[in-house]
């Protein structure tokens, strides 16, 4: 329920604070007072869309401030909870339009998004006028005007059915990319496959080419390698001065000197070192040699393999350790796509199953409609024998021809409808006129306010086109909705402002040449006299107030 409404700088308003009770409240004043402005701001302040064209000229930003009632659906618990808001005994929704067209909405002080708020505001307030009389005219909508007749058991098989459709449509899109891509799919897999057994051919080694790189030089430089090794094992054993008899015999002739000074016995020391050195040398420079020995069949693998290693470079990295990163790559994209591919079948069958329990949902779907729209149909007609169609006739026809399954299932509807005996069943949109549309409205809402938790609903001049006898039928079902939701009810008729619990008179003025918006509560005997103009217009009489008196009697009787 809303308890407050504050509105600043927002169209002709410039600072509005009302307060608001249980039941029913009527909004009355001249065309063009500014009634539909206050529905447009509590329309705002459940999500609807905004622009810097209702700012109050001159103003930097409007504000809307509501205060409702905590909602008590479970849903909506849920909701906040999930968005971090606690529980309080009121729900304050802020709303800020600055003139760059910006929004900043609040809940509770916590700031939300404008499709957050939308989302709150489903809970709020609920506002019937115009739009929902082109609801009521567009086909396509009629589907959801009948589901929202539906009881708990029909909406939780509505989720269900809702919930497996999404299931089946994303496992259908799966599948589906899959066979559009399975060309594409089968020659990666095939290049993968080639360049995964081209690599594991190989059997790579992560050091190996710097040992072929080694062992190719040594085969290459062969003739170098035995020249040198001759050449040294030569100078070291030729005789010479130099070789190393020459060396024993300077070792031999120092040793006989060197207790004679102690100079002499380094020497000694020094060139004995150097002979037992180059004995050293001289032996594995001999050994060296004797091993040595060209295998030209050992160079040509080692080359065919360093070319082979230089290949696989070129194709998939700058190293070995780079291409068997890429070969563990490609085996787990095989593996996981070799998977895939073998699931494929398997996947096709899982959608067949998941399509046909879908089309049972939807079959079951439709018997509840069936039983839905039954019962539909005999609650309207009896509401609009209350509201003076005593003839009318209403039936929710069901469209023929091929299933087609969406997210409400394989139904579409259409309301149709017949106002004079005799007459057949016509389309709702090429019979009902605007004051029989609004009796049309107004017995949906009577039927689903019952079934609905909104806390507050907004009727707005919903008693358009409409007179005398059938006037008062459409307050009496306003004011029957009053008894289980508060109602905000804009209106002209003086038969639906005197059944109202409360009224509001809203007025303009001109104020320092610049038009306001202002209203007002009225006491009983303003009342009296704000339906007496209703009923009379400019020329007051005691008889109009008479008769104003009397309606307001009669509906509190």
């Amino acid at each position: 329920m809303l308890l407050e409404l504050s509105i600043q700088n927002f169209a002709i308003i410039s600072n509005l604070h009302l307060s608001f009770h249980e039941g029913m409240t009527a909004l009355t004043g001249e065309t063009g007072a500014g009634k539909s402005i206050i529905i447009d701001a509590m329309g705002l302040l459940a999500g609807g869309r905004g622009s810097s064209d209702y700012l109050r000229q001159g103003a930097e930003k409007c504000r809307l401030e509501g205060i409702f009632e905590w909602p008590n659906q479970q849903e909506f618990k849920d909701l906040t909870a999930d968005l971090g808001i606690d529980e309080e005994e009121v729900l304050i929704v802020q709303r800020d339009i600055s003139q760059s067209g910006k929004n900043i909405c609040r809940v509770n002080g916590r700031t939300v998004t404008l499709s957050v708020l939308r989302q709150i505001g489903l809970f709020l307030v609920d506002i019937q006028g115009q739009n929902e009389h082109q609801e009521l005219l567009q086909p396509e909508k009629h589907l959801t005007l009948m589901d929202g007749f539906g009881d708990d058991s029909f909406k939780a098989e509505l989720a269900d059915y809702r919930q497996a459709y999404q299931s089946y449509r994303s496992l259908e899109k799966h599948v589906r990319t899959i066979q559009e891509n399975e060309q594409l799919y089968v020659q990666r897999m095939d290049m993968l496959r080639f360049q995964q057994e081209e690599i594991a051919q190989a059997e790579l080694m992560e050091n190996e080419e710097e040992l072929l790189i080694d062992e190719r030089e040594k085969l290459t430089n062969y003739q170098k390698i035995v020249d040198a090794l001759g050449q040294s094992y030569g100078a070291l054993s030729a005789e010479e001065v130099n070789s190393l008899d020459g060396v024993s015999v300077a070792l031999s002739e120092i040793q006989s000197i060197a207790h004679l000074d102690p100079a002499y016995e380094k020497i000694s020391e020094v060139i004995q070192s150097a002979y037992y050195l180059l004995q050293d040398a001289a032996t594995d420079i001999s050994r060296q040699v004797d091993n040595l020995e060209l295998d030209e069949g050992r160079l040509e693998e080692v080359i065919s393999r360093l070319e082979t290693i230089r290949q696989l470079k070129r194709k998939y990295g700058e190293s070995i350790p780079v291409i068997l990163a890429y070969y563990d790559e490609i085996s787990k994209e095989i593996s996981e796509s070799a998977y895939t591919e073998g699931q494929l079948e398997q996947l096709e069958e899982e959608l067949a199953q998941k399509a046909e329990a879908v089309w049972q949902l939807a079959e079951a779907l439709h018997v509840k409609r069936r039983e839905l729209a039954h019962r539909l149909e005999k609650e309207i007609v009896q509401e609009l024998k209350e509201l003076y169609m005593e003839h009318a006739q209403f039936e929710v026809r069901f469209a023929p021809g091929s299933k087609q399954l969406s997210s409400s299932g394989f139904d579409t509807v259409e309301f149709y409808l017949t106002t004079n005996p005799g007459e057949g069943m016509k389309p709702l949109v090429r019979v009902a006129s605007g004051g029989e549309l609004s009796r049309i409205l107004l017995a949906l809402k009577s039927i689903f306010s019952r079934k609905q938790g909104i806390t507050s609903i907004v009727f707005d001049e919903v008693d358009t086109g409409v007179s005398g006898r059938v006037a008062q039928a459409i307050a009496e079902k306003i004011a029957k909705i009053a008894a289980n939701s508060q109602v905000l009810c804009i209106t002209h008729l003086p038969q639906v402002a005197a059944v109202a619990d409360n009224q509001y008179f809203i007025e303009k003025a001109i104020q320092e040449g610049r038009t306001e918006t202002h209203v007002r509560k009225l006491s009983k005997e303003e009342r009296v006299a704000e339906i007496a103009r209703m009923l009379s217009g400019a020329e007051i009489t005691d008889l109009t107030v008479e008769h104003a008196r009397e309606l307001l009697a009669l509906a509190h009787r």
